[in-house]
């Protein structure tokens, strides 16, 4: 599983992506998130608002109810603002 960081989160993390393989125990992106931030504090910090955490599986954003499996690619965003 691929997985990528943006903006603040990858300045948490310490990566812009990571190539990882998926527990078994981790089926959808909640439990991935889970995962992620059991491995640090790095993770934990970046990852500890969920929500306001957006995440996309293959491109789409999805919510993290969404099921995951290996051979995804997941980006991991903070909010989008425009103007």
């Amino acid at each position: 599983m691929k997985l990528l960081y943006f903006a603040w989160i990858r300045s948490k993390v310490g990566l812009s992506e990571e190539r990882v393989s998926l527990p078994d125990h981790v089926g959808n992106v909640g439990d991935l998130v889970d995962w992620l931030v059991a491995r640090g504090p790095n993770y934990a910090a970046a990852l500890s608002e969920r929500k306001v955490v957006k995440v996309a599986v293959n491109q789409e954003y999805v919510g993290f109810d969404h099921p995951v499996k290996s051979g995804d690619e997941i980006a991991f965003f903070p909010p989008v603002t425009g103007g």
